[in-house]
């Protein structure tokens, strides 16, 4: 049976790689896209690439236009999605690319966020590890789901083995990414110029000031054995962005203190086991590290791990796509999961390139 859906959001960056996705999706009808300002104008004038939705017209964000469909993305700005999802009750799955659902703590929420908190939903990272699990366990037959924030996901799947399996120190984590513009939304800003940002390297959020902390701390803490699970304030991570000049990608550079007598083989053993089986997050052989390049388009992660004995830490150099992995990809990768069907419809291991 077809699955209907509706996109709100439609005119901006995550919502035109969840229709990029979706257009290849066998199972789905795309019958609905949305926006705010955009709204009445063809949806070919903001996804000229999107060739075979041209017949598609972006209609208002309203509850009543939203409803009546099987599945309802919600790819809005930070603060405008719950303001909708009491009023979609009625729609058996809504899966929300902000951020709005995806903290379980109020106290997080309240400093790095603000205003009215929302009822968290599952997390939409399949194989991030969960008590003795994954998360694709919790996202089976799941009615509501937050996709993950884009940095967020990254070091959180870069870590996890490592906490799960005891061979780091997650209370000293330092993570530095490079990362592209799109993350931040197609909202004219000056600092994301062309002209601000060509040719140049910029940091922001520096000093523990990015929305992204507490998701990470919160899927770590999620990820160890809960007999032995640190509470998330117990996991502190120095966390420094750069936007740098390339349209998508992250480039995620995580590194955590080994814990005494730990072996390299036990090191390398977390990790591999961690994803053995897993499709979309693939860990590379010894001195292999992975370019923002390798993954552009897809919907995979690929980890490179080094052992650092002089400083005494483990290195995992992260890659992966900010609109596909980061946010469409996995989303609908959980929409997948939630609906019953094999995991991979629609997303692809595969990039383009050159």
């Amino acid at each position: 049976m077809t699955i209907s859906v509706a996109v709100s959001g439609a005119s901006g960056y995550a919502g035109g790689e969840i229709l990029r996705l979706l257009a290849a999706h066998p199972e789905v009808e795309i019958r609905t896209v949305t926006a705010h300002s955009n709204a009445g104008q063809p949806l070919i004038d903001h996804q000229p690439h999107l060739r075979s939705l041209a017949h598609l017209t972006l209609q208002d964000t309203t509850p009543e236009v939203l409803a009546g469909h099987d599945v309802v993305f919600l790819a809005l700005p930070h603060g405008q999605s719950a303001q909708y999802t009491e009023m979609l009750a009625d729609v058996p799955l809504v899966i929300d690319a902000g951020a709005d659902h995806r903290l379980t703590d109020q106290a997080a929420w309240d400093q790095f966020y603000g205003g009215d908190f929302p009822e968290p939903w599952a997390y939409g990272v399949p194989e991030l590890l969960v008590d003795g699990g994954k998360q694709r366990d919790v996202l089976a037959g799941a009615r509501r789901i937050a996709a993950p924030g884009c940095n967020a996901s990254t070091v959180s799947l870069s870590l996890a083995p490592g906490v799960v399996a005891g061979v780091i120190d997650p209370g000293d984590i330092v993570s530095v990414l490079a990362v592209g513009p799109s993350g931040a939304g197609k909202s004219l800003k000056t600092n994301l110029l062309a002209s601000e940002i060509l040719g140049s390297a910029n940091p922001y959020a520096v000093g523990g000031t990015h929305r992204h902390i507490p998701e990470i701390r919160q899927a770590l803490a999620a990820a160890a054995p809960a007999a032995a699970a640190p509470a998330a304030a117990d996991i502190r991570i120095s966390f420094t962005p750069v936007l740098v000049p390339m349209a998508r990608g992250i480039l995620a550079t995580s590194t955590a203190p080994i814990v005494p007598g730990v072996t390299d083989a036990q090191i390398r053993e977390a990790w591999e086991s961690a994803y053995a089986d897993e499709t979309f997050v693939q860990v590379l052989p010894e001195g292999r590290f992975p370019r923002t390049a390798d993954v552009l388009g897809a919907n995979t992660a690929l980890l490179g791990l080094a052992i650092d004995r002089a400083a005494n830490r483990v290195v995992v150099v992260a890659a992966v796509d900010n609109l596909v992995k980061g946010t469409a990809g996995a989303a609908i990768q959980s929409m997948n999961i939630a609906l019953g069907l094999p995991e991979s419809t629609g997303v692809s291991v595969n990039g383009v390139a050159p």
